[in-house]
């Protein structure tokens, strides 16, 4: 696989269930996601505008391809309800190749009939 073909993992929390489930089913939807994982709830703890918080967060595991990821940024940056929402990428060193194969067939859009 080239550098634009890389299998990579974003990671982005929401504050509810309906949330991280609209974002999810856009992204597979538009084939900028193979799969995301919607985890269980967890709590976050961090510092914002000069003061520790605590919150119940949703967290997502978006599986996609290095060449998607400014498309998934801009629509989680479009969807997510922060101000400042946590998007990060980290690649996928390695996996089942049969996986890493699908994963990148599912995230390539449709040929249009002619």
């Amino acid at each position: 696989m080239g550098p634009q073909m890389e299998a990579i993992l974003v990671i982005t929390n929401l504050p509810d269930q309906e949330a991280a489930r609209r974002l999810a089913g856009r992204l597979v939807e538009e084939r900028l996601a193979a799969c995301v994982n919607i985890l269980a709830p967890c709590e976050s703890v961090y510092r914002w505008q000069g003061q520790i918080e605590t919150g119940q967060e949703i967290t997502l595991l978006i599986k996609t391809l290095s060449a998607h990821y400014g498309k998934v940024e801009k629509i989680i940056q479009q969807w997510h309800p922060y101000e400042l929402p946590e998007i990060i990428a980290v690649p996928i060193a390695a996996g089942l190749p049969a996986y890493l194969e699908w994963l990148a067939a599912e995230t390539v859009p449709l040929t249009p009939p002619l």
